[in-house]
């Protein structure tokens, strides 16, 4: 009887030592790339947005934030070029620091909302680094003021794992565009930079 206790009781020991192993490999965060759970995965609305940078006539650099965006990525961890990269703008949800700015932004000079309430972006290609498994190059087709051309964006994977009751995944990306290549030509005769520097922050949500 005591060895047949002896036999339960280390089984028992065995049974909590693997599964207390494995609770703190699902708690682990992870700069891995390929350790990172592969699936579909959604924007955090609250910590995700895009920080727009713009030359103001050679005296200041104005910076401004589109926030409340919306975006799916399909994440394919064992083959990276299959990933896929969909995103909505909300041209309406822009922070400037200026109420007359922002008022500004929506007219037809610029995003011209009441036609053209959000920019989409569509990945058609992601490429790995060879050099860095943490860095990719998304090329994709942005739609705005009804026009699309291609944009590539430089991301950096920052890293995945558990948090606040969900898996997350964390990336920055750097992208640059001409607004005039959009049909955003205001001000540009005067010295207001035709050249846009976009910065991404994003952390995905892996979907159940």
């Amino acid at each position: 009887m005591r060895s047949s206790l002896r036999y339960v009781a280390a089984g028992v020991a065995s049974l909590a030592l693997l599964t207390g192993s494995a609770v703190v490999a699902q708690a682990v965060l992870t700069k891995v790339p390929s350790e990172v759970t592969a699936g579909a995965y959604k924007l955090d609305s609250s910590h995700g947005n895009i920080t727009w940078s713009v030359d103001h006539m050679g005296f200041s650099t104005y910076t401004g934030q589109f926030v409340n965006v919306q975006a799916e990525l399909s994440l394919n961890t064992s083959n990276p070029s299959a990933s896929s990269l969909t995103a909505t703008i909300p041209l309406t949800d822009v922070l400037t620091g200026s109420e007359g700015l922002t008022r500004h932004l929506q007219t037809a000079d610029f995003f011209d909302t009441a036609n053209h309430p959000t920019a989409t972006f569509v990945s058609r290609s992601v490429t790995v680094d060879a050099a860095d498994a943490n860095e990719a190059t998304v090329v994709g087709d942005l739609t705005l003021r009804g026009v699309t051309k291609p944009v590539t964006i430089e991301v950096e994977f920052n890293q995945a794992g558990p948090s606040m009751g969900s898996y997350k995944a964390g990336f920055d990306g750097e992208a640059t565009i001409k607004r005039s290549d959009f049909g955003i030509t205001y001000g540009i005769p005067m010295g207001l930079g035709d050249e846009v520097k976009l910065h991404i922050e994003g952390e995905f949500t892996l979907q159940q």
